[in-house]
């Protein structure tokens, strides 16, 4: 796999690595798993705002 890097991200991925003593792998790793939680949170919340119902909506049609 190849990635694509501009410079402002290769700058910063230099500076942190010397900062915060990480291998630049494992700082993209890091970055890549928190923006897929955060994605996949977004997700899911969208999700559930298109087909939650409140209790009165979801009984409101039910005949018992």
């Amino acid at each position: 796999m190849e990635l694509m890097l501009n410079e402002e991200n290769k700058e910063n991925l230099e500076l942190f690595q010397n900062l915060l003593k990480k291998e630049k792998s494992v700082m993209i790793n890091e970055a890549l798993h928190r923006y897929f939680s955060e994605e996949m949170q977004r997700i899911q919340d969208e999700d559930s705002s298109q087909t939650n119902l409140s209790y009165e909506e979801f009984w409101d049609d039910v005949d018992i």
